[in-house]
């Protein structure tokens, strides 16, 4: 504080200094029915947040001077919150918030948190085509608007043009804010909307240098633009990253309106950021809210961004998050909450393939986007070969020894640092190529980054057969050749970085919901950004290829867009249901879909992809749906145990969990089913009930199939369901019994109930977990 603000008084540098480290940032819950209508209008809660500012500042300047204490800065006000959830974020010291208790309507007050970014060919594998089904002009030309929590946009880019777009939708409220190089006129009528929010992220990081980030809504790290592209950028014929993934990009719908909003900077995303983008994007009108972001997992009344979510359900906004990128160990999963689409992530079938070959003739398959010629046989160099510092086998800036590594390949593991950073090391020291090593848990997963030196990634099978050969042989040698773009790989396969349920935090429904593409994905980046968001790497490109499940959840976005489109009348829940119970689980060789964390010699399990991948077409038409109603929700956090202020911070409103309903977790009318027994609990049982919504044809019949789950009897009643018209709502009930030997704790079994009707087949996955 003392380095960034110069003052003549020392004594006051000082005392402000120790005021501001006592202050931070808050997202404060209130109640609303606690305003009083005759001093504070009901549809203004500004002013009443203004007086609660008021009076704790007032009450703790009383106090200060009655103890004779230093003086404290007054509290600030960052915030509103109306839309999504009710309440403010605030600049508070302790005694702050101690007078803040005494606030009549005061519910509880969340410190601000950082959150993090989860960073052509996709919509054919996702098997949508022009003219057909959910590409047909009339469903296309329907408006929808998709708003994208990110980085910021990059206006002029050719994916955001707007020709043959209609006027800008009457009911949209949005704004485009003005700001660095950026200016009202750089919306259009596919870029509708355009916002910035730095307050929370600036009391917590400082103030933002417009070197490193525009203060406005343009994009200077590209994650924003390549999200909101797959999502919704409009048709670019031949694009490609140095002829790489040639081909016509587009969003999944592409003709949806874009609203950004961006609320993640340098250092992160801080959360009151993140809901005041939120509530005011649902107030601006976004049907679809994207956001390929998150932190740990919390409770949900803890979690803003549930909290926030449920507030946009509420009113009818689908929303979809990344699951995070912590994977492939397990119960990592983010954003959990069973109102978000939670988004996993796994690979197409296109590759961009190098060969590594060794000095004895062993030859292995990678993955680069470096554009360069192949390189010589050349020498190998690896860990304490490369240099004499313990952090050379991971290739960190300053490790490696030039003296060894000069005009050899270098090969170094993956973590620490970034993946192109090591490329940089490497060629700095003198370096003439790199090979990236995978650890065990990082499996056959193989990233696609544009190095600036020949490179590659290999899976964990092949390193561990380099560090042998290395390690082995007096003078090892190796060459590496690049490929270009290859198809036809088998696809799915999960990515091993993606996040894993089972939920921490709601372990009573499968989490991610769904997977999609995540690996190595075209779209659209900023023209002045580096490729490998390396300061030193002067290339700049249309589109550029990034990996995460930042990149599937967009995906989901586009889709979901599309779905609502197609069914106006369908609820978040209920275009949730049909992505899920239509989603496979088989890839495109007619495998079960198999996991890069597991050296692809064992299948991924609803842990790993939910319900499986999603299936864009088939969603469109599923027959049947299971949808959730507020007051579902409501009794599930009931269920969970969840306390009357607890629910009111999701709610908004004095909920009372009924005394003789007999309600339990399993009941929430979720696509899936999860069933948590003793691991000694045998011949013990569990009863959950469904209702399903027939949205297929008017008459129909659905009989069950079951695929029981390693030691478990499932019994379902009635095992037909007869529908007589469109809209017709039909229960059932599903038992499961625990049979057979005690369980190691901690071990999960899987299995399905598919509802079977023609073409219509209905899948819920079943995941039964054996606890202590």
């Amino acid at each position: 504080m003392m380095f960034r603000i110069l003052i003549l008084f020392q004594a006051f540098m000082v005392t402000n200094s120790i005021a501001l480290t006592d202050q931070q940032t808050y997202i404060v819950h209130m109640d609303k029915t606690k305003i009083k209508a005759s001093i504070h209008p009901q549809d203004s809660s500004k002013p009443w947040f203004e007086s609660i500012m008021d009076f704790i500042s007032e009450a703790s300047m009383q106090e200060q001077e009655e103890e004779g204490e230093e003086e404290i800065l007054a509290p600030q006000l960052l915030y509103t919150y109306e839309t999504s959830m009710f309440g403010f974020a605030a600049q508070l010291s302790k005694k702050h918030l101690k007078k803040l208790n005494q606030v009549d309507g005061f519910l509880s007050a969340i410190p601000d948190e950082l959150s993090t970014l989860h960073t052509t060919h996709t919509p054919h594998f996702l098997g949508l085509r022009n003219g057909t089904a959910l590409w047909t002009a009339s469903n296309l030309a329907s408006d929808v608007i998709i708003g994208v929590l990110d980085t910021g946009i990059w206006p002029e880019h050719m994916s955001f043009q707007d020709s043959g777009l209609s006027p800008v939708p009457s009911r949209w409220k949005g704004v485009c804010e003005q700001g660095t190089n950026f200016s009202a006129s750089n919306c259009n009528k596919k870029l509708i909307g355009a916002r910035t929010y730095f307050k929370g992220y600036e009391k917590s990081n400082g103030k933002i240098s417009e070197k490193e980030d525009y203060l406005s809504p343009r994009d200077s790290r590209g994650h924003g633009t390549h999200t909101a592209s797959t999502a919704a950028g409009d048709m670019v014929r031949n694009a490609n990253l140095f002829g790489l993934a040639r081909g016509t990009a587009r969003g999944m719908r592409y003709t949806s309106r874009i609203a950004a909003y961006k609320v993640c900077w340098p250092s992160g995303c801080a959360n009151s950021d993140i809901l005041a983008a939120m509530d005011q994007a649902v107030s601006d009108g976004v049907d679809v809210l994207s956001l390929s972001l998150g932190g740990d997992p919390t409770p949900f009344y803890n979690d803003l961004i549930a909290i926030a979510s449920f507030g946009a359900t509420k009113k009818g906004v689908f929303v979809a998050c990344s699951a995070g990128n912590d994977g492939p160990f397990p119960s990592t999963v983010a954003n959990s909450a069973p109102w978000i689409m939670t988004v996993a992530a796994s690979s197409t079938d296109r590759t961009f393939l190098t060969e590594v070959k060794l000095g004895n003739g062993k030859f292995f398959k990678g993955s680069s986007l470096y554009h360069g010629n192949q390189t010589k046989l050349l020498p190998v160099v690896y860990g304490r070969s490369a240099g004499t510092e313990e952090e050379a086998e991971f290739c960190i800036s300053g490790s490696l020894d030039s003296k060894l590594v000069h005009g050899k390949i270098v090969a170094c593991e993956r973590g620490i640092n970034g993946r192109t950073e090591k490329g940089e090391v490497v060629k700095v020291a003198g370096g003439a190529g790199m090979i990236l090593l995978n650890s065990e848990s990082q499996g056959e997963e193989l990233f696609a980054d544009p190095h600036i030196l020949p490179a590659t990634s290999l899976g964990a099978s092949a390193s561990k057969t380099i560090r042998s050969y290395i390690q082995s042989v007096k003078k090892p040698i190796a060459s590496i050749s690049f490929m270009g773009t290859r198809y036809g790989d088998p696809a799915p396969v999960m990515a091993a970085f993606s996040s894993r349920g089972p939920s921490i935090v709601g372990p009573d429904v499968i989490k991610p919901d769904v997977t999609a593409p995540g690996l190595n994905i075209l779209a659209a980046w900023p023209t002045k950004t580096s490729l490998s968001s390396l300061p030193s790497d002067k290339r700049r490109a249309l589109f550029n290829i990034l990996s995460g499940t930042s990149m599937s959840c967009p995906h989901v976005s586009g889709i979901a867009a599309l779905l609502k489109s197609l069914h106006k009348d369908w609820s978040p829940a209920a275009i949730k249901s049909a992505l899920m119970t239509t989603a496979y689980t088989l890839n495109n060789k007619g495998a079960p879909i198999s996991d890069m964390a597991s050296n692809n010699s064992s299948f991924a399990n609803p842990f790993a992809f939910g319900s499986g991948h999603v299936n864009a077409v088939s969603a469109s038409d599923p027959g049947l749906v299971y949808d959730i109603s507020t007051q579902d929700y409501l009794n599930y956090f009931c269920s969970i145990n969840y306390t009357s202020s607890q629910i009111a911070l999701l709610s908004r409103g004095n909920f009372v969990c009924s005394k003789k309903a007999v309600l339990q977790a399993g009941d929430l009318n979720y696509p899936s089913f999860v069933v948590l027994f003793s691991r000694s609990a045998l011949n013990a049982s569990v009863t959950y009930k469904r209702v399903v919504t027939n949205v297929g044809k008017p008459q129909s019949a659905y009989a069950v199939k079951v695929g029981q789950p390693n030691g478990v009897s499932v019994t379902v009643a009635p095992r037909i369901l007869k529908f007589e018209k469109l809209g017709q709502k039909l229960s059932y009930k599903v038992t499961f019994l625990a049979i057979g030997r005690a369980r190691v704790p901690g071990t999960s079994s899987f299995g399905s109930l598919i509802w079977a009707s023609g073409r219509y087949r209905v899948r819920s996955p079943i995941a039964v977990t054996w606890q202590e």
